[in-house]
């Protein structure tokens, strides 16, 4: 048989969507999977990088108990799949080894470890830090399918040259990446143009299997696909849908399947921010959510996200007056939860304010009203919402959004009080394309909402604006001071004006201390403010 010569075959591509930590059940989906390829024929099937465990385990790795289970269940599950007859599976765990523990990739067939690969390249930037658990690996591994050489690499890997190259020397024919590639917006083009550079550069096709699911504040979208060797694109899955795919082989490249349509941004971020709420909610198992409605833009997402991830009879909102909601808040709020068939409920707040301003008077006396006659009111908010859900137990999701939580325009233990933060990503112009997404699909978001300036109704005739720059020139320094690391004086040279550059990255600056003590919320951007935004409270740098 010469080097290029194999017999066709079918690739199984499980895009999981796994649960962090439980091994029996992730092995269970891997094993229910692997009963869906046997049964179309397939000869081979690929799970992501680490599918036994669930990405990314964190601390999880440093217990000793913890690794032993995954053994153990990787032993158990080897056995069962060697009741599927001429199916080989491709399994993610950690390994250990002489050298320390390993993110590890390993080919089973007939119930034995034939192969395991180590990963060589473990990141330790953006939200990863695999170089605090994990020892990386040295060498190719490279096994034969029915005549095939399939070289195996893991996630990070096909983003350098030297392990596709290892691969090649060792003899591979054909790249099979495993992957547990986060989200973030466009992210998918981005893969798309590594996977043609490096296809193109060894002269190999690359099958590109990906995790999808969210978990904490991640989401793994999917999309697994696969080019030639002439790096075009022959295959790819949808993005954030949990599923099997299936991929012919022929004279050792993948033939042209089906190709899932491109997502616009705003359908691939609304799929994103649904998937993500709906998987913190039931993989922590709560009963449903609940959210306060304000007659606002950003309840408004927030809420229609809710009813998309979990169905309308899981989502409660409550309307929470005080003497400043204006008249439309309330009949927005009210058509909004009948749009959408929430249970919906009114509890006015100008008692429990009423009561702190008494509580307060000897103290306050003759001092002026300020911002601290506006946090009691969303303080007051909070503890409703919390007292809520402490009676159901279902989750409060906050719904401040990117722009607010930049700026500290938002309140301890007031609107930050929840569980999940669903738009804590999103900026506030982008608030307004979601919505109009939204309504695309169906009108529930009542137009007057996307009109009206934005205010927070926390005094008489207030808006966002009174503050703070238009939300167009405020989100537009964000990105540049945050996600591409610019200095004040490289936006104020690209156009921005001085004063309102200053006060936006001041603003930043001192509100990190808010920021830590928010909670979790969906990652949608290259640099959110969470797992890879790791700037200190306390510092005297001026940036």
């Amino acid at each position: 048989m010469s080097q290029r010569a194999h017999s066709p075959m079918q690739i199984a591509l499980a895009q999981l969507n796994p649960l962090l930590g439980d091994c029996i059940g992730n092995a269970r989906a891997i094993y229910e999977a692997a009963q869906k390829a046997h049964h179309h024929g397939a000869s081979l099937l690929l799970t992501p990088e680490l599918s036994l465990t669930g990405y990314p385990p964190e601390d999880l790795l440093l217990r000793p108990g913890f690794i032993k289970e995954t053994q153990t269940v990787l032993q158990s599950l080897c056995t069962q799949l060697g009741a599927l007859q001429g199916l080989t599976v491709i399994v993610g765990h950690p390994a250990v080894s002489n050298g320390g523990l390993r993110n590890a990739a390993s080919v089973i067939e007939n119930g034995k470890v034939i192969a395991t690969y180590f990963k060589n390249e473990l990141p330790n930037h953006e939200v990863f830090d695999e170089k605090r658990y994990f020892v990386a690996g040295e060498n190719a591994c490279v096994f034969d399918h029915h005549g095939l050489k399939l070289g195996v690499l893991l996630c990070e890997d096909v983003w350098h040259p030297e392990p596709v190259l290892k691969a090649q020397q060792a003899g591979a024919q054909m790249i099979v990446v495993l992957n547990a590639s986060p989200y973030h917006l466009q992210k998918e083009h981005t893969r798309y143009e590594l996977l043609k550079q490096q296809s193109q550069a060894c002269n190999l096709p690359i099958v590109y299997l990906n995790m999808v699911g969210g978990q904490d504040e991640l989401v793994f979208d999917g999309g697994s696909c696969a080019v030639n060797s002439k790096g075009e694109l022959v295959f790819a899955m949808p993005q954030f849908e949990e599923e099997v795919g299936f991929l012919r082989i022929e004279a050792c490249e993948p033939q042209r399947g089906v190709i899932a349509p491109a997502l616009t941004l705003e359908a691939q971020v609304y799929k994103a921010l649904v998937m993500g709420t709906r998987d913190y909610v039931h993989k922590n198992r709560f009963p449903g959510v609940i959210l306060g409605l304000s007659g606002g833009v950003d309840s408004a997402l927030v809420l229609a996200i809710a009813v998309d991830a979990l169905g309308p009879e899981q989502v409660r909102a409550v309307m929470m007056p005080s003497p400043y909601t204006a008249e439309i808040s309330w009949l927005d709020a009210r058509e909004l939860a009948s749009n959408l068939g929430v249970q919906y409920d009114e509890i006015s707040i100008q008692g429990p304010v009423g009561a702190f301003e008494d509580a307060l008077q000897k103290q306050f006396a003759d001092l002026p009203s300020d911002t601290t006659e506006e946090n009691i009111q969303a303080r007051a908010r909070g503890t409703i919402l919390m007292a809520l859900s402490n009676k159901t137990g279902r989750l409060v999701l906050t719904t401040g959004n990117k722009s607010e939580m930049a700026v500290g325009y938002c309140t301890l233990y007031g609107d930050m009080a929840g569980g999940f933060a669903v738009i804590k990503d999103i900026a506030k112009t982008l608030v307004y394309q979601l919505c109009r997404y939204r309504n695309q699909i169906k009108p529930v978001i009542p137009e007057r909402i996307l009109t009206r300036a934005p205010s927070a109704e926390l005094r008489p005739n207030q808006t966002d604006q009174d503050s703070l720059p238009p939300y167009e020139v405020l989100d537009a320094i964000l990105a540049r001071y945050m996600e591409q690391n610019q200095s004040s004086t490289e936006i104020v040279a690209a156009g921005f004006d001085s004063a309102a550059v200053q006060k936006i990255t001041r603003l930043i600056q001192i509100n990190e201390y808010k920021r830590r003590q928010a909670p979790p919320g969906v990652r949608i951007t290259a640099r959110a403010f969470g797992r890879d935004w790791r700037y200190p409270i306390t510092s005297g740098a001026k940036l």
